[in-house]
């Protein structure tokens, strides 16, 4: 299947969804049925005014005009600055005035009816053409809601071994360039080859491209061969689509830059159901239990709780209800709050964090309807005085949104004081305070089977998106772990047997209770962990540790410790050994400290308690991947909600449970460019509480697993490292090579090596296959003790793959990255560096000049030693001339790429000898350096040898005609072409048919041969399709 077909595949689809399918050329401004007034114009006025006469009929159509000025042209020169305007326009109406008789009326113009689908349009174009900044451009399919251009489609060829998804987005990125009013209302981007599909926001990285797996729920997952099919029927399902703009786009600015995000399908349908069933749960008899949504860490949990809130809050059904959100920490509070509160615009009203228990009494008792109040759950404590919390709202629309739900301060049980008294968890108190709300939590992790408290106030599942699904979906990356325990002799035994007994003491722990309870054992622990020559031990491992990781895989690492005081402490011993990594100021410095702290503090805390003004400073240099602060060392700080895709290892020495443990590893899980996982080094013995966590996932059903071993990954690297020195053996029809000299002989082996590969059957695509593997794999384990000795092997295949990619062409369907992803250079690999640096000079080759295959380089080729590298580099040198010189002249680049493939097929199959093979390629060559000065012999311009060509194509033309009448012809054709199509004459069949009567007369007149003038007329139509381009 081929692009084309694809498209029209995917018009099909849309066309089952009920939307009206166009073609571009049917209803551009010079055909029969125009609905636009030009090639500039992205907006279809003509069906705008229709639907805008039926949505606001409560409006003068005098409105019209005022809504058109206003959206029919962006005001601003910045893409995104429009895009946001324009969505306001989308949810909250146009504002405009009218006249009712002396009275000026002030109102909203709607451009989208939300509530009623049959009130709106729905179109989609393919081949829609727009006049770009730089030249005319023609995106695949754009689709229309009410005549605005709402998300735009880019396609690949399915059956193009060298184009994917990647190059789609690319092409996205050049339209955002050159016809940037397109985007100006846009929603969403799909890229696809049929076989992948992708959906992302204006602003996504290639990486927050992510796939639509489901269509009615998240439950109705198809198994087709398209993903593109599911992604049309599920994301363009016209009813599911409106939703979709009303409650599940935001933007989000960090002061400096705004971005804007969609949800992916998890979190579209998670929400739905949610809201749905918080419905049921809120009427008067409702069992008040709305369930809980788990949504595996790091895959959008707070952008799901907003556009839960946004839905909720404007369904009828609730009338208006007020929202709680509990958090059991200050720091997760005032992040989620912050979230919301860029949200404003997508919840219509503005969030209200509550101060202390006396602002939350006055805020609940005083509500009498809507609002998004934020507080942490201990504000709910009882006063002095109390026996239990009085009654501040008995309303049944108020909705307790938890953020991670099974806390142990959700009890509902009464522990016996030891004065005599029952004493209630907060879950008690909330319920007393608030006796008809309905509670629903979410969480990025399952609820245990013993916690029944949790069960009890929020029900059952809603939704469930897990470690598996995250991960097939590329919106996490898994997590590996690595122990270090073993490096570590000093209070082993203690430290271990203290730390499972423990209870972590949370830093900004607000039930002074609770952390008293655990102190005394935590201090004994702190005492033994802080000691100093174990901190001299820790130090001296990490920092070899994070540099043999970052040699392997580029990245940032946190450090958790147990108190303030072994963060410095640590932070000391650590520049010790790197001082260079020291620096007082702010803004410079590899390594920092993050934690809370008061003036009161002791003199050594002191350079590390920054104001919160530095703090978002420093938070922002570390989610910056290319700045210099690589490792930041915290004891609570940045280990919930906090996200820097670029970190890819955690060092943990402190001990962790439960569900903190699992929030904080997940801090390394987050996409980012070609990482391939995070890892977790445990210097402390996190291990029992990693299968107990594991234990919990599997009884919640969950699938995949929370973390894998890195032995896992070196497992992998072992296997694909025996596939490579497989390649080097000895086989019944392969000499093979030795390589056990390329410690000390690297370079002498590197050329022998890439040419041996290259001379097995398949050897290039299995070799860089294996490679790529091998990269991915070694990035996560490259710092266990086994995997240090393979180094240099390692280091040794990426040479060769760097070698082998200067003379070949890659010819497998992998992306960019994967194609260049050879590994850093490892330790002494420099030497090999030199080598592949220098591979030209290895073959006892002079560096070539692409453009110039002379005959002094041609006659080095033939005598080269290494015949598979010799035909490896023709077959590159070709490619790469025919398609830089020919690319315009359909006639040439077909004959010689022909003759190229069936060279090649021979040499592939090894029909003929290498010698043979290289000498048909060394003629090639010549034969094209000949064509290339046939322009100056003929006296013609490039377009006119193009035509001249595809004339001259047939042989009796030639012998009848001769070469003068010919170029004449050709010149003549050139002058009427370029001045008879058109933008858009490519597609358009009426103005192809003028054409193919003017070329068709044009050869008349000249006699041309009668029985050729049919394939004639043809190649100069495609010849001039290919040159139309460069005219406009």
């Amino acid at each position: 299947m081929n692009e084309e077909q694809l498209e029209l595949l995917c018009l099909d689809w849309f066309h089952d969804l009920g939307w009206d399918v166009l073609y571009g050329p049917d209803i551009a401004h010079d055909s029969s049925n125009p609905l636009r007034r030009d090639y500039n114009q992205v907006f279809l006025d003509a069906i705008f005014a229709e639907r805008f006469a039926q949505i606001n009929s409560h409006l003068p159509s005098s409105c019209l005009e005022q809504v058109l000025a206003k959206i029919a042209k962006p005001d601003s020169l910045d893409m995104l600055i429009n895009n946001h305007a324009f969505h306001r326009f989308l949810l909250d109406g146009v504002a405009v005035e009218y006249k009712d008789g002396e009275r000026v009326i002030h109102d909203h113009a709607f451009l989208i009816d939300f509530d009623c689908v049959a009130n709106n349009t729905f179109s989609v174009i393919n081949q829609f053409t727009i006049r770009g900044t730089r030249q005319t451009r023609r995106p695949d399919i754009v689709c229309f809601i009410n005549g605005i251009p709402i998300a735009v489609i880019e396609l690949k060829n399915p059956s193009d071994e060298k184009t994917n998804i990647e190059d789609a987005f690319n092409q996205l990125q050049t339209y955002k360039d050159d016809i940037v009013d397109l985007f100006a209302y846009n929603a969403a981007l799909i890229i696809s080859d049929g076989y992948f599909a992708r959906v992302g926001s204006l602003t996504a990285d290639k990486e927050r491209f992510l796939p639509w797996c489901a269509i009615k729920n998240e439950n109705d997952k198809p198994v087709v061969e398209w993903q593109l099919e599911t992604l049309v029927r599920g994301f363009f399902e016209r009813e599911l689509l409106l939703d979709y703009l009303r409650f599940f786009v935001l933007f989000e600015t960090d002061g400096e830059k705004t971005v804007k995000k969609i949800a992916g399908y998890h979190q579209f349908h998670a929400v739905r159901e949610a809201v749905k069933a918080t419905i049921i749960a809120a009427t008067e008899f409702g069992n008040k239990k709305a369930g809980v949504v788990w949504h595996t860490q790091g895959s959008g949990k707070s952008i799901s709780m907003c556009c839960y809130a946004s839905k909720l809050l404007q369904q009828p059904a609730m009338n208006n209800p007020t929202l709680l959100i509990v958090t059991d920490r200050n720091d997760l509070d005032g992040q989620l709050y912050a979230t919301f509160c860029q949200a404003q615009e997508l919840l219509k009203q503005t969030p209200i964090q509550a101060g202390d228990r006396e602002d939350l009494r006055r805020l609940l008792s005083e509500r009498e309807s809507g609002g998004i109040i934020f507080t942490t759950v201990q504000k709910f404590a009882l006063f002095d005085n109390e026996s239990e919390h009085p009654l501040l709202n008995g309303r049944h629309n108020i909705v307790v949104i938890s953020d991670e739900a099974h806390r142990s301060q959700y009890g509902l049980k009464a522990a016996l004081t030891k004065s005599g008294e029952y004493k209630y968890g907060y879950a008690k108190h909330l319920r007393d305070a608030l006796k008809n709300a309905s509670f629903i939590g979410f969480t990025g992790t399952p609820i245990s089977q013993e916690d029944k408290d949790t069960r009890a106030v929020f029900g059952d599942y809603v939704s469930i998106y897990d470690i598996q699904d995250a991960v097939k979906d590329g919106a996490t990356v898994p997590i590996y772990y690595e122990s270090r325990l073993a490096k570590l002799d000093l209070n082993y035994a203690e430290i271990n047997a203290l730390s499972e007994q423990v209870d972590e003491v949370i830093e900004d722990e607000e039930d002074l209770g609770s952390r008293e309870k655990t102190k005394g054992e935590w201090s004994r622990l702190e005492k033994l962990v802080g000691s100093l020559p174990r901190l001299q031990q820790v130090a001296a491992d990490l920092v070899s540790h994070f540099e043999t990781r970052t040699q392997a895989a580029e990245g940032k690492a946190i450090i958790v410790a147990m108190s303030r005081d072994i963060c410095v402490q640590l932070y000391n011993e650590i520049v010790r050994l790197r001082p260079e990594w020291h620096d007082v100021d702010p803004e410079k410095g590899v390594i920092k400290v993050i934690m809370t702290g008061s003036a009161s503090d002791k003199p050594i805390l002191q350079p590390h308690i920054y104001n919160n003004q530095t703090k978002k400073r420093l938070e922002k240099r570390f989610k910056n991947a290319n700045d210099s602060f690589k490792l930041v060392i915290v004891r609570d700080m940045w280990l919930t909600g906090f996200d820097a895709p670029c970190c890819h290892t955690m060092y943990v020495d402190k001990p962790m449970k439960g569900h903190n443990l699992m929030q904080a590893i997940a801090r390394v899980n987050r996409v980012f460019k070609n990482k391939p996982g995070g890892l977790v080094v445990d210097y402390i013995g996190i291990a029992n509480e990693l299968k107990r966590a594991l234990k919990d996932y599997t009884d919640a059903n969950g699938k995949g697993e929370p973390t894998l071993r890195a032995e896992e990954a070196f497992a992998i690297l072992m296997e694909k490292i025996d596939g490579v020195r497989g390649m080097f053996a000895k086989t019944p029809h392969n000499s093979g090579i030795d390589i056990s000299a390329l410690e000390t002989n690297a370079i002498q082996l590197l050329v022998p090596t890439a040419n041996h590969i290259l001379g097995i059957k398949d050897g290039k695509k299995r070799f860089l296959d294996l490679i790529l593997a091998i990269s991915k794999a070694y990035s996560l384990c490259s710092t266990l003790d086994e995997a240090k000795f393979l180094r240099k092997e390692i280091a040794f295949y990426s040479a060769i793959k760097a070698a082998v990619n200067k003379f070949v062409v890659v010819d497998h369907k992998n992306t960019v990255e994967e194609q260049n992803s050879t590994l850093k250079q490892i330790l002494d690999n420099a030497v090999i560096a030199e080598g592949v640096a220098d591979v030209f000079a290895l073959c006892g080759l002079d560096k070539p000049n692409i453009g110039l295959l002379s005959d002094e380089f041609l006659d080095d080729v033939r005598r080269m030693p290494y015949k598979n590298l010799a035909i490896e580099l023709l077959e590159k040198l070709l490619k790469d001339a025919i398609k830089a010189k020919l690319r315009n002249n359909a006639v040439q680049e077909k004959k010689f790429a022909d003759r190229l493939i069936e060279t090649l097929r021979k040499y592939n199959n090894r029909a003929i000898e290498t010698a043979k093979v290289i000498e048909e390629l060394i003629q090639m060559a010549k034969d094209f350096q000949q064509e290339m000065v046939r322009e100056a012999e003929l006296g013609l311009n490039p377009d006119e040898v193009a035509f001249y060509d595809a004339l001259a194509n047939n042989e009796s033309a030639v012998r009848e005609l001769g070469d003068d009448i010919l170029k004449t012809i050709a010149i003549e054709l050139t002058q009427k072409l370029r001045t008879s199509t058109t933008v858009d004459w490519q597609v358009r069949e009426s103005v192809r048919a003028r054409l193919r009567i003017l070329v068709r007369r044009t050869l008349q007149r000249y006699k041309y041969p009668p029985d050729k003038t049919f394939e004639a007329v043809e190649l100069v139509l495609k010849q001039a399709e290919l040159l139309s381009s460069n005219w406009e």
